[in-house]
């Protein structure tokens, strides 16, 4: 069943965060985004994926693939595909077979070379009005390229797939909006293509060379911007407001092609995970917090926090509380309910994670901004009514 372009394009973007996540994102110096129209895979897998209680399952089998890769996160974080060093620059930079992720390999699992990815149907050399999320705006040039006559969508994506230059471009469109459910949008003609093919979209900031990479899957079969291949049976799933849930899903077993492993050195992103991620000690008690730092660049970072219930019956609410040392400010959360008091943090559940099984465990991330070098591993208490 087709899904109409309204329902993927600009009124989702107004229903994409609810004004409770607007209020705990103050401004701040990092873009995010991603294509809504044609929707990137990262973005058509998120609202393929997410349920009704947060929880992101996907029925797409190339979406409950990416989910088997790299988990949920990537999904909540559709709009971060990014390098904070990419100063525009695409062939040579992006390694083969990592164009879709951008090389960071936290979204390694949409670089997966198969046939059934959400798809956008248009028609070639068609004017259409692209739409891009601005869930942070900054000013920066929008590049579009397209895939070469003869595509294989089985196959590994690569450069020598790609046409050389841009078939479109934008300089600084306007943003309608503001961040973080705001838009850029311009107008300008399809390529002239037949089949399946991939938009790769190129967001170049004028203000830092932080630059967004993406693959919109399309088939050029005369549409008008219906997309297939999300929602099951066709029902485009609403979009939630606090975005985050359980890591838990049922993946399909499908394997990506090599997908999971990391870039060359030379062009790993500067914002990947490491391999042995910073944390903290979890306390003992009835409840523990374990902190994580995630992702790191200048100026901010990622970390999650996991909940675990240390006894042997329900663990009926929580709360973790912890100080930052070093003028850390967390910008935006996840997975639980912010309350902020100078460098005093505390974090209560969201509606559906509060009750905890024996043993069971739950996880809240954020990002925050820094102001030095020191970034500190807090110790995060955890207590529960």
């Amino acid at each position: 069943m087709k899904i109409g372009r309204a329902m993927v394009g600009r009124s989702l973007v107004v229903g994409l965060v609810a004004a409770v996540v607007a209020a705990l994102i103050p401004s701040t110096t990092w873009a995010h985004g991603a294509l809504l129209t044609p929707g990137s895979r990262t973005y058509l897998c998120y609202k393929d994926g997410l349920t009704s209680t947060g929880e992101i399952k996907p029925t797409n089998p190339a979406c409950q693939n990416a989910l088997a890769v790299g988990g949920a996160q990537p999904f909540y974080d559709w709009f971060g595909v990014l390098r904070s060093d990419g100063a525009g620059r695409t062939s040579g930079f992006i390694p083969d077979g990592s164009l879709c992720s951008g090389g960071f390999t936290k979204y390694a699992g949409f670089d997966a070379p198969r046939n059934d990815w959400p798809l956008t149907h248009l028609t070639s050399g068609a004017p259409f009005t692209w739409t891009y999320a601005a869930w942070a705006a900054h000013p920066g040039w929008f590049y579009l390229y397209v895939t070469k006559d003869g595509f294989d969508p089985n196959q590994a994506l690569t450069w020598a797939d790609m046409e050389s230059t841009p078939f479109l471009s934008a300089d600084h469109p306007p943003l309608t909006g503001s961040a973080p459910t705001g838009y850029y949008s311009w107008s300008g003609n399809l390529p002239v293509k037949t089949g399946r093919h991939i938009i790769y979209s190129v967001w170049k900031r004028s203000d830092s060379t932080e630059t967004f990479y993406g693959c919109s899957d399309v088939v050029f079969d005369g549409g008008n911007g219906e997309v297939t291949g999300i929602g099951g049976t066709g029902t485009n799933p609403s979009p939630s407001p606090s975005v985050s849930a359980s890591r838990s899903a049922s993946p399909s077993p499908s394997a990506s092609a090599s997908r999971s492993a990391s870039p060359s050195p030379s062009t790993s992103p500067s914002r990947s995970a490491s391999a042995s991620p910073s944390s903290s000690p979890p306390p003992s008690g009835a409840c523990s917090a374990t902190y994580t730092i995630v992702n790191s660049w200048s100026g901010g970072f990622q970390a999650d926090v996991t909940v675990k219930n240390n006894g042997t019956g329900t663990l009926n609410g929580w709360t973790a509380k912890w100080t930052f040392a070093n003028g850390q400010t967390i910008s935006q959360i996840w997975n639980g309910t912010l309350a902020a008091s100078g460098a005093n943090i505390t974090v209560t559940p969201v509606s559906w994670n509060g009750t905890l099984g024996a043993g069971a465990s739950t996880t809240f991330g954020f990002l925050a901004g820094m102001s030095g070098a020191t970034n500190s591993i807090p110790t995060v208490t955890c207590t529960s009514p």
